[in-house]
């Protein structure tokens, strides 16, 4: 008698049932699936952009704009820096990578040079001076790489956010070469919110209006910013504003929607963190009945009086707000500014009936490969091959499961993959019986013959299935949506087989041998 461990009689039969319940919403309504019971499973496979439809976006980060950004504000600081030391200068521009200005008297050259490479960030730039006193500043290469490598990679994260935030169901988000993002949003048929969510880069900015301006005329560190309005109203008003950022979104830990306790306005309710608290109340205290303009990018939200100190780090802005407007508005502050705008450079919209003609043809594939197979098993191997598809049958039944309890996508590649799977799923059970056969063939005895072609079968079934289980984990790390969905499928397959083939497959044997105790096998 072959004797297997009641442990593992129990979990080889716990794990069939655990699939098997997993597996079960996928053929059930969802009227069925919201009657089952509280303690079991009702996640069904989500099918990808290909089979059910859904939206195509590929962006492009503008990392140019992120190098102009920069380069602005590094002529701040040398302005800046040049003023507190009373060095003067003159024709101070940045351009593209480069900031020039021009020394008004030549003998502050190795003074100014010296409050240059003293700066912060110095090490990102190259200074040099030529004897008529033209002194530039020049980012350099690695700098530039490691800021336009960092643009994409907060893009693709603030990108995740938007999109997880509207709600849509498994969104697939990835980086798509240098510099841009491909988007699948499956499901989604109208893509206009989303589109405009990501088309907004929402820097939020807390800064003091001019109160030395006159006319309406920007001065030296300051610029002209129009009011924010909804779409299709006029901007009336414009505000002078200091171009010197007081408090700014990265300082914001919370922004929600709400209603002004007043006149039931909509509003933006905000929360800084604490050294967001502290500069906007340090801000207001020394500012009392000056204007405090919120922008965003680059339009004034709101510029309200500074009645008195903000000291708590909350506040609310009231503005020119829809409902929506508003809730928008709230979650492009809740997951951050992007660091550099986003254009659209591809937009598709997939119909359900490319997804229905894809299913159908995956299906009739796959049951296809389920009959030819068995049919093959039967006549080859009579009663273990009955075996064999009865492991089969589970074999699907638990991947199914599988990427229901994981919440997988399942794309047209993923159906190429579990047809193949099929195919492969018998391939240990082939390995397996051939032994059997051989050790029967040899003169030893069914009980001998069925343990030592488990046994010795056990090293090539692993050796087979490891290395395309490696090919798959290949495919997975290097490939993009649709081979991750073939990927995906072929590895959880690979991974099942065994276990189906190995332990499901010897239990039934087993039990088989020990019910009927046969002098031959039917193999």
């Amino acid at each position: 008698m072959i004797h297997i461990p009641t442990w593992k009689k129990i979990v080889t039969l716990a794990v069939c049932a655990l699939g098997l319940l997993f597996a079960l919403p996928n053929i059930l309504s969802k009227d069925a699936i919201e009657s089952l019971p509280g303690f079991m499973p009702k996640d069904q496979i989500v099918l990808g952009l290909d089979l059910q439809g859904g939206a195509h976006l590929l962006l492009e980060v503008d990392v140019n704009a992120v190098i102009k950004e920069q380069m602005a504000l590094t002529a701040d600081a040398v302005r800046t820096t040049l003023r507190k030391d009373r060095v003067g200068y003159t024709k101070l521009t940045s351009r593209g990578d480069t900031v020039n200005f021009q020394l008004r008297n030549l003998d502050d050259k190795s003074k100014a040079l010296q409050l240059l490479r003293e700066m912060d960030y110095n090490r990102d730039f190259t200074v040099t001076a030529n004897d008529e006193g033209s002194i530039s500043l020049q980012m350099t290469e690695d700098a530039i790489k490691q800021r336009k490598a960092r643009a994409v990679a907060q893009s693709i994260e603030i990108v995740r956010r938007r999109v997880d935030e509207t709600g849509t169901a498994e969104p697939l988000i990835m980086r798509q070469g240098d510099d841009r993002i491909l988007i699948q949003l499956p499901g989604l048929d109208d893509p206009t919110r989303v589109k405009e969510l990501l088309g907004k880069t929402a820097k939020l900015q807390f800064r003091m209006v001019d109160p030395k301006a006159s006319d309406g005329k920007a001065r030296p560190g300051s610029e002209v910013l129009n009011e924010f309005v909804e779409e299709g109203e006029a901007s009336q008003r414009t505000f002078v504003v200091e171009k010197r950022v007081v408090v700014s979104g990265e300082n914001l830990v919370n922004a929600q929607p709400g209603f002004h306790p007043e006149n039931g306005q909509p509003i933006l309710n905000f929360q800084f963190d604490s050294l967001g608290a502290k500069r906007f109340g340090d801000a207001t205290k020394a500012n009392v009945g000056q204007l405090f303009a919120i922008v965003l990018d680059g339009k004034v939200l709101s510029a309200p009086y500074i009645k008195q100190p903000i000291l708590g780090g909350a506040g609310f802005i009231e503005g020119n707000f829809t409902v929506q407007s508003a809730q928008d508005l709230a979650l492009l502050m809740r997951s951050g500014a992007l660091p550099a705008p986003l254009n659209i450079l591809e937009e598709r919209t997939v119909g359900p009936g490319l997804g229905a003609d894809s299913i159908a043809a995956g299906e009739e594939a796959t049951v296809i490969a389920i009959v030819i197979v068995a049919l093959f098993m039967i006549l080859a191997y009579y009663l273990f091959g009955i075996v064999a598809n009865i492991a089969l049958a589970f074999n699907i039944i638990l991947l199914f499961g599988v990427m229901s309890a994981i919440g997988a996508t399942l794309t047209l590649p993923g159906i190429a993959g579990i047809a193949l799977t099929i195919g492969m799923a018998v391939d240990a059970n082939v390995l397996i019986y051939e032994r059997i056969k051989e050790e029967l063939r040899n003169g030893r005895r069914v009980m001998a013959a069925i343990d030592a072609g488990y046994n010795r079968a056990m090293a090539t079934i692993i050796d087979s299935n490891l290395t395309t289980l490696i090919g798959g984990a290949l495919l997975y790390h290097f490939g993009t949506g649709p081979i991750r969905g073939l990927a995906v499928t072929l590895s959880f397959g690979i991974i099942i087989s065994m276990f189906t083939a190995i332990s499901l497959t010897k239990l039934i044997v087993v039990w088989y041998y020990n019910w009927r105790k046969p002098k031959t096998l039917p193999i």
